[in-house]
């Protein structure tokens, strides 16, 4: 199961996040004024599971906003999951990854280890927080608060190949309609992370919204680094073996 974010058709209404925030009982992120832009939350982090991006922009031919609820991509090769050491992280009946903070001892190996910058840990606790795509309501059998709480059908859930079939159909109408610029992003398994849980239409360049262009997963050469530092220990081992039999 995953989100398919339409961000043609987001209002920037914010609703996902507060619907977010009151079923999760989220904090609140300090009501702070940036004063910089229309987006008063920032970005995602361990008080903010959904953050809606109003990307402002300013050319000759007029100004505009770009808005995009942006959320956990719930990555097919997750990096966090991978090097958590307490089993705080796991990957649920769904396919989605979700913390247990009852498990996590705050030791943050992933925050550096998420592609995205998407999970953060908390100030208070110190422990990691980030979307669950409500994994308790899943349970029940309900759609994710946020999808729920949409207005525009922007934020859409569902079992992910007709949500990637939808959104290839809607990718088509809008290039139809003269709109080359979209684009899906996050859709395919043959990405950098096995295709994200979370995918979306974007109306420009993924740096635009913040997103990275090319999403690797972090520990994809941790083998490889294992073994060179393995055979590393064994060379240097040798050597001194060699040294003090020579000696002898």
């Amino acid at each position: 199961m995953g989100f398919f974010t339409d961000t043609s058709v987001c209002i920037g209404c914010k609703a996902c996040e507060v619907a977010c925030k009151e079923w999760n009982d989220v904090p609140d992120d300090g009501f702070l004024f940036r004063a910089t832009s229309y987006d008063n939350t920032g970005g995602l982090g361990a008080d903010t599971w959904r953050h809606v991006a109003f990307v402002e922009q300013f050319t000759r031919q007029g100004d505009s906003w770009l808005m995009a609820s942006d959320v956990c991509k719930h990555c097919t090769h997750a990096a966090c999951l991978d090097v958590c050491p307490t089993g705080a992280l796991f990957r649920t009946e769904f396919d989605t990854v979700v913390v247990q903070p009852d498990v996590c001892n705050g030791c943050g190996y992933c925050v550096p280890a998420c592609p995205y910058g998407v999970i953060d840990r908390r100030r208070d606790d110190g422990r990691a927080w980030k979307c669950t795509m409500c994994y308790d309501r899943l349970r029940g059998g309900l759609e994710p608060a946020c999808a729920k709480a949409c207005p525009t059908d922007s934020i859409q859930f569902g079992p992910l190949e007709e949500l990637r079939a939808r959104a290839g159909e809607r990718l088509d109408t809008l290039h139809g309609a003269g709109v080359a610029e979209a684009r899906l992003y996050g859709e395919s398994p043959a990405d950098g992370v096995g295709g994200d849980g979370a995918f979306f239409l974007l109306l420009d360049e993924p740096e635009v919204y913040g997103l990275p262009p090319d999403p690797v997963v972090t520990t994809r050469d941790l083998p490889r680094m294992w073994a060179f530092a393995g055979t590393a220990a064994l060379s240097m081992a040798a050597a001194v073996a060699l040294s003090f039999a020579r000696r002898a």
